[in-house]
C-alpha cells in the first residue's frame, strides 16, 4: 500500500514539483492551497505525511502543524519555508514538525527528508498498530515481534487443550496475561480463572488455601471453607511463582495432578476436581529439579506445555508499541491529551535493557504522564537512570558488593523508594532485598535501615 502524502502550500508551482517528484518516487500524493483545505483532507482520508509551508494566507504551516499533532498520532510532519532561520526551525521542531526544509531545495532533499519521516513511522508501526489482543477478556498482549509471535502460536495450541502449562520468564514479562489468554482463549472460558501466588502465602496456611478445610480443622476454622481449587471447578486455576512451593506442597500438588482429586484439611474424603493447571515461574525450574530444589517428577507433570516469554529487551520495537498503548490508556485515565515523545525520548526508551521488564516501563510512562508540565516529553524528562551519563560510580576497581550496592541503589532510587517494585525490578523478594540492605545499609537508632543511596 502506497504512502499518502498531504502537500500544503500556496504557490501552485510548487506544489506542482514536489507532486511530480514525490508521484515518480512512488507515493501518493494530494496537494492543496490553505490549512483549511488540509484539515478537511485530513479528515476525509488517512494521511501518513504532511508537507507544508510556513508562511500562507488566513492561517500558518505552524497552526497546522499544532493541529496534526494535537490530533493525529499517526502523522509524520515535514516544514518547508522560504524564510530559514534559527528561530523559526526551533519554532517548528518545537511545533511538532519533524523535518525543517529551506527554499529552495532539491529533489534529493526532498525524498531524503520524506524517506527518514516515512522510517520514523515505520519504526514506530503507529500507522499499523492495533494491539494484538489475545483473549474476549482483552489480557493486554501487545507484540508483533518474531519473538512474541512465537508465544501467540504456543498460546493458541494450549488454548485447544487441556495439558498442564508452564509459563516461565523474567519478572514483569506479562506471566499472567499469558495464563489468562490461554484460559479465555479454550473451552474453559465461561469458568473461573483463579490466580494464585504462591510465593505470598505461609507455607503453614498453604495447604488450606489452596484445597480448603473443614470445620473445626484447627483452631478458628469455625465453618467449612473452599479452596482455590473447589472454586476453580471447570477452569483453571494459576500458581504463579510455584518454584516457591516447599517439598511437602510439592508432593501434595503432584497428587492432585495424578488423581484429580484433593482432600480439605481436616476431611479423610478425597473430592474430584475438574481443574486445568497453569504455572508460572521467573526461574530455571529444570535446573531447580536437577539440583533436588525441586520435585523433578512434579516439573516433568507442569511442564507438558512449556511457554516461555522473552524479556523486554529482546523485543525490538515492541517497546513502542507498549509506549503507545500505555500512553493511550493512561492518559484517558488521567482525562489528558496523550503526551507526543520526542525522538530522543524514544531512543533512549528504545535502548534502555528493563530489567523490570514490561510492569517496570509501564510504571515508568504512569509517572511521564503524571509529572509531564507540556505537551511533549523528552530525554531530560525521563529517569535519570535512562539518560546517558558520563560519569560512572561503578569503575574496574570496584568490589562485587560495591557494585551490588550502587545498582540496588539505582534501583530503589528510580523506584521512589518502593521496595515491593525495586524487589521485583531486581529479580529478588522483599526479604532478599531487606536482607542486601542490611548488609549495606545503616542502622537506625530503632533497629531499622537506612539505604545508602543517592537522591540525585
Amino acid at each position: 500500500m502506497k504512502a499518502k502524502i498531504l502537500v500544503v502550500d500556496d504557490a501552485p508551482d510548487t506544489l506542482e514539483v514536489i507532486e511530480r517528484h514525490l508521484s515518480a518516487a512512488g507515493y501518493s500524493v494530494i496537494t492543496v492551497p490553505g490549512v483549511t483545505e488540509a484539515v478537511r483532507a485530513l479528515e476525509a482520508t488517512g494521511i501518513d505525511l504532511v508537507i507544508t509551508d510556513q508562511r500562507m494566507p488566513k492561517a500558518s504551516g505552524m497552526q497546522l502543524i499544532k493541529h496534526v499533532r494535537q490530533n493525529y498520532r499517526n502523522t509524520e510532519v515535514i516544514m518547508l519555508t522560504g524564510y530559514a532561520s534559527v528561530p523559526n526551525a526551533v519554532e517548528a521542531m518545537q511545533s511538532g514538525a519533524y523535518e525543517y526544509l529551506s527554499k529552495p531545495f532539491t529533489e534529493q532533499e526532498l525524498l531524503s527528508a520524506v524517506s527518514r519521516a516515512m522510517d520514523k513511522l515505520a519504526l514506530l508501526n503507529i500507522h499499523r498498530f492495533s494491539g494484538h489482543l489475545l483473549s474476549p477478556q482483552e489480557c493486554g498482549l501487545i507484540g508483533n515481534s518474531k519473538v512474541m509471535q512465537k508465544v501467540y502460536r504456543a498460546i493458541d495450541k494450549a488454548a485447544g487443550s487441556d495439558a498442564t502449562v508452564l509459563v516461565s520468564g523474567e519478572s514483569g514479562t506479562g506471566k499472567e496475561l499469558v495464563a489468562r489468554a490461554v484460559h479465555y482463549n479454550g473451552h474453559r472460558r465461561s469458568a473461573p480463572f483463579v490466580p494464585v501466588n504462591c510465593g505470598g502465602i505461609p507455607d503453614g496456611l498453604l495447604e488450606s488455601e489452596l484445597f480448603g478445610y473443614r470445620k473445626g480443622a484447627f483452631t478458628g476454622a469455625h465453618e467449612s471453607r473452599a479452596g482455590f481449587f473447589q472454586t476453580a471447578a471447570g477452569g483453571s486455576i494459576f500458581l504463579d511463582e510455584i518454584a516457591e512451593l516447599g517439598l511437602p506442597m510439592q508432593a501434595v500438588l503432584l497428587r492432585v495432578l495424578q488423581d484429580k482429586t484433593v482432600f480439605s484439611v481436616g476431611s479423610r474424603k478425597p473430592a474430584k476436581v475438574d481443574v486445568r493447571i497453569i504455572a508460572a515461574t521467573n526461574k530455571k525450574l529444570g535446573d531447580l529439579a536437577q539440583s533436588g530444589h525441586f520435585r523433578e517428577d512434579l516439573y516433568y507433570r507442569i511442564n507438558v506445555i512449556p511457554i516461555e516469554l522473552p524479556p523486554l529487551r529482546e523485543r525490538g520495537d515492541d517497546i513502542l508499541l507498549l509506549i503507545n498503548s500505555f500512553v493511550d490508556r493512561i492518559a484517558k485515565e488521567q482525562h489528558k491529551t496523550p503526551p507526543v515523545f520526542t525522538d530522543s525520548a524514544l531512543r533512549a526508551l528504545r535502548s534502555y535493557p528493563w530489567p523490570g521488564n514490561v510492569r517496570e516501563l509501564e510504571n515508568v510512562i504512569q509517572r511521564l504522564l503524571l509529572m509531564a508540565d507540556g505537551e511533549c516529553i523528552d530525554a531530560p524528562d525521563l529517569p535519570e537512570l535512562m539518560r546517558y551519563k558520563f560519569e560512572s560510580a561503578i569503575t574496574p576497581c570496584s568490589t562485587l558488593s560495591e557494585v551490588e550496592q550502587q545498582h540496588i541503589a539505582a534501583v530503589l532510587t528510580h523506584v521512589n523508594g518502593n521496595k515491593s517494585q525495586a524487589a521485583a525490578i531486581l529479580g529478588i523478594d522483599r526479604k532478599t532485598l531487606r536482607r542486601k540492605l542490611e548488609q549495606h545499609g545503616e542502622k537506625r537508632p530503632s533497629g531499622g535501615v537506612i539505604p545508602r543511596y543517592n537522591h540525585r
